[in-house]
């Protein structure tokens, strides 16, 4: 007897739901076609690639041509309506009044308790409507917050795919693909541009430090985007890229990663792990001359009561292994912090990292600082302690980032 023909074909389907344990992006076709190393990682439920064909290479396709990026598992919320401003303004550090429209600018909001939430983009689309990007989803929370205002609130992250274009190139292959006026993009502006039947929206953004450009679309725009691109970046050696090789561009530009180099405050179970904005260098956003905001009461109070426990700065540490996750040291005796984020930095010439650090160490003590690495050596690890200094972010600054208009390489 066949007993699978007595089997309702739509609970199977449910069944058989194990088999995608992670959901693809509207550019996974072209993205699975490219795909050599099979290396996958989990990014906010999809299918994302750590690398695609050479995590080196990928790097230095940002460096010297062109990389494109699938940024669709950001998590995006389109915020619109009368009082979107005068939300927005509630809930994150900067005054968003000051955000014109057709332009972007970095931000953050926290809990009451002036803990960082998280980081993100804030795009003004037009004087009554946002997109809200961010690392970790947040619709509850927005949501709660915005009882009293005559805003609406929705999560667009499967609509709108989203991909950055990065690297000295990306000007000229957006002008090879037909998008007329793109040279007039300042860096954090946006516009709209047509795009099969559709429109695009291009911002001049990204988390490389280098020239380059984040496009959104309609998801059923997504392939024709794509394909518009590569073949308008052909011959400038245009290639798709993972997070490994976007992941040294973004340290090398002195970024940060929420629940990387710091833990949110949703996702901290220890009390100390908890960081206000002033604790992982986002203390120049906090715009104490708007109204009231999340968190403003607290903030205020720990720096007028010198409570800001912890400092995040820039390492440059002798030798060149990489020291990730490694232990600070005070006088080689004293643990002062962690290193969140480490690489033997190609541009800089030298071994970078992004460090936690307990104040005052990294702040008015930066003498005598030192990590602990282990380096696998012949089978065998050897500890190495190696001398290390404060330094500024970003670890390197290139001009062609905010050259107007930008260079045709």
């Amino acid at each position: 007897m066949n007993h699978q023909s007595s089997i309702d074909p739509s609970t199977s389907t449910a069944q058989s739901h194990f088999r995608t344990l992670r959901v693809g992006t509207p550019f996974q076709p072209r993205i699975d076609a490219l795909a050599r190393t099979n290396d996958w990682y989990n990014w906010a439920g999809y299918r994302a690639p750590h690398s695609l064909w050479d995590e080196e290479l990928e790097y230095f396709a940002i460096r010297s041509q062109a990389a494109l990026f699938d940024i669709s598992p950001m998590t995006k919320y389109r915020i619109a309506g009368p009082d979107a401003e005068a939300f927005l303004n509630r809930i994150t550090l900067r005054d968003v009044s000051k955000l014109k429209p057709g332009r972007v600018h970095y931000t953050a909001w926290c809990d009451d308790d002036g803990f960082v939430l998280d980081d993100g983009t804030l795009f003004r689309l037009s004087p009554a409507r946002f997109r809200l990007c961010s690392q970790e989803r947040h619709l509850p929370w927005l949501l709660d917050s915005a009882i009293g205002f005559d805003v609406a609130v929705e999560e667009e992250t499967e609509a709108v795919a989203g991909v950055a274009l990065q690297g000295p190139a990306a000007f000229a292959v957006l002008r090879n693909a037909g998008f007329a006026g793109v040279e007039r993009l300042r860096v954090f502006d946006l516009a709209e541009f047509p795009h099969d039947g559709d429109t695009v929206t291009i911002s001049r953004t990204g988390f490389t430090g280098d020239l380059g450009y984040e496009l959104f679309a309609p998801a059923d725009k997504a392939l024709s985007l794509w394909d518009r691109l590569m073949l308008a970046g052909e011959l400038r050696g245009i290639r798709a890229i993972g997070y490994t090789a976007l992941n040294r561009a973004r340290l090398e530009a002195g970024l940060i990663v929420a629940n990387a180099d710091f833990t949110t405050s949703e996702r901290a179970i220890r009390a100390d792990r908890l960081r206000m904005p002033d604790e992982i260098g986002l203390g120049f956003m906090i715009d104490l001359e708007k109204g009231h905001f999340n968190g403003r009461r607290a903030i205020v109070d720990a720096r007028a009561r010198k409570r800001l426990r912890h400092v995040l700065v820039g390492l440059e540490i002798e030798g060149n292994i990489p020291a990730e996750h490694a232990i600070v040291y005070y006088r080689k005796s004293q643990e002062v912090g962690l290193v969140s984020a480490a690489m033997w930095s190609p541009m800089a010439k030298c071994n970078i990292a992004i460090a936690s650090l307990a104040r005052p160490f990294g702040d008015t003590i930066v003498d005598d600082l030192w990590v602990e690495i282990y380096a696998m050596r012949e089978l065998q690890y050897q500890k190495l302690m190696k001398r290390a200094k404060v330094v500024q972010r970003p670890f390197i600054k290139l001009d062609r980032r905010t050259a107007n208009p930008p260079a045709d390489f």
